[in-house]
């Protein structure tokens, strides 16, 4: 079974109703829609034939009437758009009762089950041509048309044949039922997830369609439209259905921009249906549509790019090993702290900007960082063996931008010290007490170390001959 849906103006406000049939006298042009006759219930003046339960065709749609034994909708016969629909004798529905006819109106309006049809032209009688003497409406079967009740008795007695009716008497019931569990008013409402959005994270929005009674409307088609946003489907729109198991509606929604919005838009049963009058006082009374109330409900949040990570490597400049124990500064260009995902500020217990240590194998990582944005980071202080080379004027320091769901890899390389090479050379007895020492570092090649050392060797030796001279002349 599908639920009503207006299409276009149409049905818009009645307007179809409006529409003037081609001048002059014309045959009735009564059409009949899905249904079932039954055996008459007799009243003074009843034509020959039985009685009709369903739908009728009233200018190529389906319409149901209100004020039981007057005459059959005739296409030719202007109907315009009236208050709200009250009983044949003129009182006001109960609200309960207005409620039911409303949603099944929704609900059935379209129907093309002969049983669904019987069911509900039988309820529209039962609940607006009852019993009201106060009113002029009895049962008596002296009445005449305008003031004959409708006998719900008679006729769902005969429903119940199912050699002629099929279902139709279950049909009843199960209406009537659904009608009492699902009648207006109705709520619409749209929440958002609780935990921050991601763009290009799917989540679960939640749709209520609510009840009188707080529960939630089942089976209920919902229009639902996305902004800044996909469906799961991929589309921006779908046509969705509320659950059958008393459950809300889940839908999944992907961030595609910073402000994800979920807009669901149905109809819901009105408070109290529309009636369409005609031009001929004989005629029946019609409704269509019941009267949909619009219900439109909105939700919205922010989402942020996925987080980034920084990873930086720290290495000999000379030999590309890597250096552990390097602390680092994690700063923004200005250096102020670094944003994490939630925009927190990237600091340490201190308040300040956080420091790391490279580890063994000297990199150092930075998760979670918010997207995109500008890291640096800042050697606060040298490695052992690296302190020569550092200037805590301009320390060694690296920036990159780090993008949405991306690793930003840095480097930073350290020159080390240059190594000191101590070199005695004894002086003699003139010399005595005198040490000279030469530095040597690791930037002059191998080749020349090995040469500039023979060189230190080969000019001891001669100083030792030139001494050991001097002193055998003194003998």
């Amino acid at each position: 079974m599908v639920w009503r849906r207006l299409a276009g103006a149409v049905l818009a406000a009645g307007l179809a109703l409006l529409a003037a049939p081609a001048a002059g006298a014309q045959p009735p042009l009564v059409e009949h829609g899905p249904g079932h006759w039954t055996d008459p219930q007799g009243y003074r003046d009843k034509p020959a034939g039985g009685d009709w339960l369903g739908a009728y065709k009233w200018r190529g749609q389906l319409v149901w009437c209100v004020q039981y034994s007057l005459l059959a909708p005739d296409s030719n016969v202007e109907y315009k758009e009236g208050d709200e629909l009250l009983s044949k004798g003129g009182a006001r529905l109960r609200d309960d009762v207005a409620g039911s006819i409303s949603y099944l109106l929704l609900r059935y309006a379209n129907t093309q089950s002969n049983d669904e049809a019987a069911a509900l032209a039988h309820l529209l009688h039962t609940w607006t041509a009852y019993e009201d003497p106060a009113n002029g409406i009895s049962l008596d079967p002296n009445s005449d048309f305008r003031h004959i009740a409708y006998n719900p008795d008679f006729h769902f007695r005969q429903l119940g044949d199912t050699n002629r009716f099929g279902q139709a008497q279950q049909a009843v019931k199960r209406l009537e039922e659904e009608a009492a569990a699902n009648r207006g008013p109705w709520a619409a409402k749209v929440s958002a997830p609780a935990k921050e959005q991601v763009i290009g994270t799917p989540d679960t929005w939640v749709v209520d369609i609510t009840k009188t009674d707080g529960g939630q409307v089942a089976g209920a088609p919902v229009t639902v439209e996305v902004t800044d946003a996909t469906l799961e489907s991929g589309g921006a729109t779908a046509e969705l259905t509320t659950s059958t198991d008393g459950k809300a509606l889940a839908v999944q929604v992907v961030p595609t921009g910073p402000n994800p919005s979920v807009t669901v838009k149905l109809d819901s049963p009105a408070d109290r249906p529309k009636v369409h009058v005609p031009a001929n006082n004989d005629m029946q009374r019609i409704v269509t549509t019941g009267g949909e109330k619009k219900l439109t409900a909105n939700a919205s949040t922010t989402a942020k790019t996925p987080p980034g990570v920084v990873k930086v490597a720290k290495t000999d400049a000379e030999t590309g090993k890597a250096i552990a124990g390097v602390a680092l500064k994690v700063t923004g260009p200005d250096g102020k702290a670094a944003k994490r995902q939630d925009d927190s500020e990237l600091t340490g217990p201190e308040g300040t900007p956080l420091v790391l240590q490279t580890s063994a194998d000297g990199t150092a990582e930075v998760p979670d960082l918010r997207t995109p944005q500008e890291v640096c980071l800042t050697e606060v202080a040298p490695a052992k063996g690296y302190e020569e080379f550092f200037d805590p004027n301009a320390p060694p320091k690296v920036c990159g931008t780090v993008q949405a769901g991306q690793t930003l890899a840095l480097a930073l390389t350290n020159k080390p010290d240059k190594p000191v090479v101590p070199i005695t050379i004894p002086a003699g007895s003139e010399g005595a007490g005198v040490v000279a020492k030469a530095a040597f570092t690791t930037e002059v090649p191998t080749g020349a170390l090995v040469g500039f050392g023979g060189v230190v060797l080969v000019g001891a030796t001669l100083v030792g001959l030139l001494v050991r001279r001097r002193a055998t002349a003194r003998r």
